[in-house]
């Protein structure tokens, strides 16, 4: 059960959870695999949603009459999502993990509807913004999802699988998005398509389980008793706030270099347009090893390890790309590809070792609270980075130096997690996260 504030996590109290067992999985149940089915489906169309902003920027700031500094404005109030993505994660820990992602699985088309038909800037950023805090709590919640319905040894593959899922939907709309306006038709149209999914809630909700963990909690009456204080509570403080610390720094590096390698490859470097999109989808189709060689990794070496090395490689490989070439040579593009391609590794490892780590860290009735106050961070951390940029680029010699130097935040982080952080490769849910207390 989770540890109960009043009486700390070691208590003699009485909890009532031994009436209402979990069973001791070590093969995926049949509702298991058609509920990871599901989740699986549900990452790679919200993988499809959330890429659209991204890959639309330049039509979308034609469309409402932005310029650079319109279209940061803009995204940084939809950066604000975030926070309606905590309140859904929240509540998902309160009323159940299925009847969110339900929720969240409706409220997506019709938002995406919403943004498509708007005509005025207000009403696609409220549009947008409702938009990505779903996609942001349907993300949260099918990594704690997955997390919840695998056994032990097949935790850190699933996220693996998530991360590969949501890569595939990505994929769609950046292959769709530039045929789309090619044929002469608007960006909108992509919105659309977002908007059809609402035929598939069926089919999902036919699927989909609730978690068994959920319904233990929520039986012990864990879910109800247990506060969002608890993160900070001495039982799980150690943990949440080196997490928080570690993510926020990786975060404020790591969006900055998602985020400006297309300038830095055609507007610093000189690389033509096409041959740096070459560049980036090649790279990033090698990027894709990092989710099943994570997986593997965080179930043969740890969770843990795997997060240190894998930051330490995404820091380095983010400051190899911003810091060259040199001068002169002749075979930028491969230094630049061969760069992107480690961080790109790097990072989706550490996405799949850190998603295990931290869903394992923290009892079932904040466990999706967690991950959507991680997702908060996140955004925080990308509007942070944006903003030293910003103040950085004069003095340190311009954007791309200063993107290596965020970059380099990760390795204090990495450390960090690797110093405090315990090992939870190998234990069941409730014994890593002290609810067998």
């Amino acid at each position: 059960m989770a540890s109960d504030p009043e009486h700390g996590a070691g208590g003699n109290e009485p909890t009532g959870t031994d009436e209402v067992p979990v069973p001791a999985r070590h093969a995926t149940t049949r509702p298991a695999r058609r509920t990871v089915i599901a989740v699986l489906a549900m990452l790679a169309y919200q993988g499809f949603a959330i890429s659209i902003n991204g890959l639309a920027a330049p039509w979308i700031g034609q469309s409402f009459g932005l310029d650079e500094t319109g279209l940061a404005t803009l995204y940084a109030w939809v950066s604000m999502s975030a926070i309606g993505g905590l309140v859904l994660a929240r509540l998902a820990d309160r009323v159940g993990r299925r009847r969110v992602l339900l929720w969240c699985l409706i409220a997506t088309p019709l938002f995406a509807f919403g943004a498509a038909l708007a005509t005025s800037l207000v009403w696609f950023a409220l549009c947008d913004l409702l938009l990505y805090a779903s996609i942001s709590a349907t993300v949260s919640g099918s990594v704690v999802m997955l997390a919840e319905s695998l056994p032990i040894e097949q935790r850190a593959k699933g996220q693996s699988y998530g991360g590969l899922a949501m890569g595939f939907g990505s994929g769609w709309c950046v292959i769709g998005m530039p045929l789309l306006v090619d044929a002469g038709h608007s960006w909108r149209w992509m919105l659309v398509v977002v908007a059809a999914g609402l035929a598939g809630v069926p089919f999902i909700a036919r699927l989909m389980s609730e978690s068994e963990h959920w319904e233990h909690a929520a039986a012990s009456g864990a879910t109800r008793r247990t506060p969002l204080a608890a993160l900070l509570h001495p039982a799980y403080r150690r943990r949440t706030i080196p997490v928080s610390v570690c993510v926020l720094l990786g975060a404020i590096g790591g969006m900055a270099a998602n985020n400006w390698s297309y300038y830095h490859a055609v507007s610093e470097v000189g690389l033509t347009p096409g041959v740096t999109s070459t560049m980036v989808l090649v790279a990033g189709a090698v990027g894709a090893i990092g989710f099943p060689f994570g997986a593997w990794s965080a179930e043969r070496l740890g969770r843990v390890p795997t997060v240190v090395v894998s930051g330490l490689l995404a820091s380095g490989g983010a400051a190899w790309f911003y810091w060259g070439p040199p001068a002169h040579t002749g075979h930028a593009v491969v230094w630049l590809g061969a760069a992107y391609g480690v961080f790109s590794v790097a990072a989706n490892a550490i996405m799949v070792s850190g998603n295990a780590a931290v869903t394992e860290l923290f009892p079932t009735a904040v466990r999706g609270t967690m991950v959507g106050w991680l997702s908060l961070l996140i955004a925080v951390g990308a509007v942070a980075g944006q903003a030293l940029m910003a103040v950085l680029a004069s003095p340190l010699g311009g954007l791309s130096n200063v993107v290596g130097y965020l970059a380099l935040l990760g390795v204090p982080g990495a450390l960090l997690f690797g110093w405090l952080i315990d090992e939870t490769r190998g234990l069941a849910l409730e014994v890593a996260a002290h609810e067998d207390r």
